[in-house]
């Protein structure tokens, strides 16, 4: 504690990165573990329960920060819990059926979309570098799909839309930053995901509907299943994975430059291919590693040129509306 104390706010940023996106991975690791005995929504449903008691008996207290379920954004919120929702789903079925790399590579095209989606929804500004960096970006998303080759799966798509939802959030998130803690932010995803998930146990929890879709959505059809005692660490491990990630990557947005903290991001990539191929043996193809390294130095690069544009004097960007 002490030593922490005595730690530069870039630092303990850095630290919250690199811990959100070690949380992150962990928890990807454990959903596609346990993808084969229990149902998508279930796992969803109890990691949802989990997150819950971690934020209002955890992280609340230790922030010492006020929850608050009522205001004038609360529309937002919820809009946003909703397409977390989305983006999780997409995202972990493409994860029960693809590599970890290749679903998290795919996924990290995000950051050249919230940059897209921030000059067409905030007004924000994009010189040529930015979008080239963008065009480059989306030919490594088309190297790891290979539309039209004998690789091809429908499965990655769903990284993909995952990582569409989830940039439609962040800029959300951009607009209402100022005005929302982080801490009222995740109890509202979380409780988003508490409702959606119970809601969608009611209507298929019985497994009336398993085995329509084939392989790709047995994952969200299956039947819910009492888990056993054996099962309750795999839960416990995504719950409080799930809660550590929405506040470290919170906490470090809001200690460090984000010119530090957004490179940082991209750890979650190798611990992705390290459980892969650790856990599952997973190695990427030479077209993975190519659309990843397309994709991730695009992504470096606009954030580079985002640090470069934060030190010119004469940038003053519009403030969201």
């Amino acid at each position: 504690m002490v030593a922490l104390a005595h730690m530069s706010r870039n630092t303990l940023g850095a630290i919250a990165a690199v811990t959100s996106s070690l949380c992150f991975s962990v928890n990807d690791a454990t959903v596609k573990f346990m993808s084969g005995d229990f149902s998508l929504p279930q796992m969803m449903f109890l990691r949802s329960i989990i997150a819950i008691a971690v934020i209002l008996f955890v992280l609340a207290p230790f922030e010492r920060q006020k929850l608050s379920l009522h205001g004038s954004r609360q529309g937002v919120l919820i809009v946003r819990g909703l397409l977390m929702v989305l983006a999780n789903l997409f995202f972990f079925l493409g994860i029960a059926v693809l590599p970890i790399a290749d679903t998290v590579g795919i996924f990290f095209i995000c950051p050249l979309m919230i940059l897209a989606m921030s000059v067409v929804f905030l007004g924000e500004t994009a010189g040529p570098r930015r979008w080239s960096a963008v065009g480059i970006g989306l030919i490594g998303v088309l190297i790891m799909l290979r539309p039209g080759g004998e690789g091809f799966q429908i499965a990655f798509l769903l990284p993909l839309i995952a990582a569409a939802c989830y940039a439609i959030l962040q800029v959300m998130t951009r607009a209402i930053g100022d005005a929302v803690t982080a801490t009222t932010m995740s109890l509202y995803l979380q409780l988003t995901f508490f409702v959606v998930m119970g809601a969608m146990g009611i209507a298929f929890g019985a497994g009336q509907y398993d085995g329509l879709g084939g392989e790709l959505f047995a994952f969200l059809l299956r039947p819910w299943v009492w888990p056993v005692m054996s099962d309750l660490p795999l839960f416990l491990i995504i719950g409080i994975a799930t809660a550590g990630s929405n506040y470290f990557v919170s906490q470090a947005y809001r200690l460090g430059e984000a010119s530090l903290v957004a490179p940082l991001e991209y750890v979650a990539l190798p611990m992705g291919v390290m459980f892969g191929v650790v856990i599952f043996g997973d190695w990427p193809s030479v077209n993975s590693w190519v659309g990843m390294i397309l994709i991730v130095g695009a992504g470096l690069f606009v954030v580079w040129r985002e640090s470069l544009a934060a030190q010119s004097p004469d940038r003053h960007p519009p403030r969201p509306q």
